[in-house]
C-alpha cells in the first residue's frame, strides 16, 4: 500500500473540502503516479475531486451508509477498502484526507510526498512525516507557479 499526498511545508493538505493551492504540474505527477492503480479515498477528498478520475478505481470511505456514487465503490471502514482493493490486484494508493492518512502510515510501504514551497492556511493536516522507518529514495524540485519538491519514501522496517 502507497500514501500519494501533496501538503504545504507546514503540513496543510487541505481548507474544508478545498485544496489551498492550485499548482502547475503538480495534478499531472499525481496522475502519472496513480494511473492504472486503486485509489482509496475519504468522502471529503472525493467531494473536493467531483468524480472518479479515469484510470483508476475509486473506492470511498464513508460513514454514511446511504452514500453511493457511480463508477466507484463505496466501504464503511478502512480495512474494508484496503480488502476490497487487494482483491482487485492493482497498486493501492492512500489519495487523503487526514484522518486516511493517519491511519494508514503505519502500514504504508511507499510514501509519494509532494511538498509545496508555500505555508498556506487550513484545517486539514498530514501526519508528522517523515519517520525513522522510511529512507528517502527519490527527490525530484520543480519550479513551477508554486515551487515544490516530490519525494519518494520507502519502508525500512516492518510496520508496526
Amino acid at each position: 500500500m502507497q500514501i500519494v499526498a501533496a501538503r504545504s511545508e507546514n503540513n496543510v493538505i487541505g481548507k474544508g473540502i478545498e485544496i489551498p493551492w492550485k499548482v502547475k504540474g503538480e495534478q499531472k505527477l499525481f496522475r502519472e503516479i496513480t494511473l492504472g492503480g486503486t485509489l482509496i479515498m475519504g468522502r471529503v477528498t472525493f467531494d473536493s475531486i467531483g468524480r472518479p478520475l479515469p484510470g483508476r478505481t475509486t473506492i470511498i470511505v464513508t460513514r454514511n451508509q446511504q452514500f453511493n456514487v457511480e463508477n466507484c465503490y463505496t466501504v464503511h471502514s478502512i480495512d474494508a477498502a484496503i480488502s476490497m482493493a487487494k482483491d482487485l490486484g492493482k497498486p493501492i494508493f492512500i489519495v487523503g484526507g487526514g484522518e486516511l492518512y493517519r491511519q494508514c502510515l503505519p502500514d504504508a510501504d511507499m510514501v509519494h510526498l509532494t511538498t509545496i514551497k508555500n505555508h498556506v492556511e487550513g484545517d486539514v493536516f498530514f501526519p508528522t512525516f517523515p519517520n525513522d522507518n522510511f529512507e528517502l529514495v527519490k527527490e525530484q524540485h520543480y519550479s513551477s507557479n508554486m515551487d515544490y519538491v516530490y519525494q519518494v519514501f520507502k519502508r525500512i522496517s516492518s510496520p508496526s
